[in-house]
């Protein structure tokens, strides 16, 4: 469906094929520009010079378009070393979060946001989102009680997963929530009280074994569910980039670390069990722990080292693939614009990246990142700002191959949608600036993974005519 508020839309999409075309030609004739440049120095001048170039801007949406830009096979994104593949070429991400898709696919009256959205997504060239695939014991819940499900809230999970492919949008499922939107942990506490167990409070669902089983009961019909739309299971869907086993998952209650540490333990090798071909990441905000007081320097205040989460201890488990972290400058630092939320934004953003090539071995994805209208002193130019920022900090490690792997602003959202916004979201229609960083940095990272992918250090077998002109040494 396209946006019925723009006459301007139709004759945009339409020329994108054109404009894709241009862009491609102009990489090839930087490219050819800048042959005497070798290694790193030659990729930097080139993706200064995109920058600098007038077709990656226009006055409504970023122009982009997936479908022009490769016919590969739509396989599963793995993993190699620090760096995500798909057909063994990199795969970085730009994406975004909209967590309410599966509850408007329901009804038909707005299901139809669902599809604008991941066009809108499309039209920038965002590649991936986050989204929930959980809503227990709630108005429209997909679980109605432990093991009992709505089978039309589970057609509508199918509709966004079907959706998105069409698009080329590859989505990371949360299967619940520390907070209680959609339920989360109080829901399960709830049924396990109704069940006569006792519970001290809700942080027992990361230790009682009842909760634990239904926990896993849960996550088991939902990685075997067969689409009603596709037949796939979604297991088997190279739609699905990942599985994540909570939004932002915290134990007050043991600050040790210890509790929420097993937890991790037995639901990251349960899932791997039945799933081996999904990648696997937990949920986590990034707080450092006591496992590295020498790191909690780097966490915005010191609570956030008391909420019984650790950065590297928890990433270290076995079957998790990748690392997740959050960036909210914000609410952790300073609820009033300044340069201190950028300053805190880029140490904690280097800090990541660095631990994760370092101890973890592994990408990271910050996967959810933004500014809220609600802050005080915003304005859409330090939003633009605060979100160029971040994607430098990733263009630098991307350059150097470490293990910034992509992000997920929160968050994007269709026109229509205002009641559902949080402060954050982007209608794209609305940001035109904020359109055109968003697709300046899904072009850079396509340029990122075409050129890599040309380049042997990815084993990528399938050699292009030229090779020859990218690259004199490896990236």
């Amino acid at each position: 469906m396209w946006l019925t508020d723009s006459e301007n839309m139709d004759t945009h999409v339409g020329k994108l094929g054109s404009k894709v075309f241009f862009s491609v030609a102009i990489f090839v004739i930087l490219v050819q520009s800048s042959i005497w440049v070798s290694g790193d120095e030659g990729l930097e001048t080139l993706v200064e010079d995109v920058a600098d170039h007038p077709s990656y801007s226009t006055s409504n949406y970023g122009g982009y378009e997936m479908d022009e830009l490769g016919d590969d096979p739509w396989t599963m994104v793995q993993k190699k070393g620090n760096q995500f593949v798909v057909n063994d070429k990199p795969f970085y991400v730009n994406g975004f979060n909209t967590y309410w898709l599966m509850v408007f696919a329901v009804d038909q009256s707005t299901r139809g946001k669902v599809t604008e959205v991941f066009q809108q997504a499309a039209s920038v060239g965002l590649t991936v989102c986050r989204t929930w695939a959980f809503n227990d014991g709630q108005w429209r819940a997909l679980q109605k009680s432990p093991s009992v499900y709505d089978e039309e809230v589970f057609k509508a999970l199918d509709f966004v997963i079907s959706e998105a492919r069409k698009f080329k949008i590859r989505l990371i499922l949360s299967l619940g929530n520390n907070w209680e939107g959609y339920g989360g942990k109080a829901q399960y506490i709830k049924w396990g009280r109704e069940a006569g167990l006792n519970l001290a409070n809700d942080d027992d669902f990361f230790s009682h074994p009842t909760l634990r089983s239904y926990y896993k009961a849960n996550v088991k019909t939902v990685l075997n569910r067969v689409n009603t739309i596709t037949n796939i299971t979604y297991k088997e869907d190279p739609t699905i980039f990942a599985w994540e086993l909570m939004n932002e998952p915290r134990c007050t209650s043991d600050p040790t670390g210890d509790k929420l540490q097993s937890w991790i333990q037995e639901m990251a090798v349960y899932v791997k069990s039945m799933d081996p071909k999904h990648l696997l990441e937990i949920g986590l905000e990034g707080f450092y722990g006591p496992s590295t007081p020498e790191k909690v320097q780097f966490n915005p205040n010191t609570y956030s080292q008391q909420v019984g989460t650790d950065f590297i201890r928890n990433h270290l488990i076995l079957g998790v693939d990748f690392a997740s972290v959050h960036i909210y400058a914000d609410s952790w630092v300073s609820q009033t614009i300044s340069d201190a939320h950028i300053n805190f934004t880029k140490s904690w953003m280097e800090a990541h990246i660095e631990d994760s090539e370092k101890y973890l071995g592994m990408p990271v994805v910050f996967a959810e990142f933004g500014v809220s209208t609600k802050d005080n002193g915003y304005n859409s130019t330090f939003r633009d700002t605060y979100i160029s920022s971040v994607y430098k900090i990733l263009l630098n490690s991307t350059k150097k191959g470490g293990s910034g792997a992509g992000s997920l602003l929160w968050q994007l959202f269709p026109d229509g949608t205002d009641y559902m916004d949080d402060g954050y979201a982007i209608v794209l229609s609305k940001s035109p600036s904020t359109s055109n960083l968003i697709a300046l940095q899904s072009t850079r990272l396509s340029m990122f993974n075409s050129m890599c992918g040309w380049n042997c250090r990815w084993s990528c077998h399938k050699k292009h005519p030229v090779d020859a002109l990218l690259f004199h040494d490896e990236l």
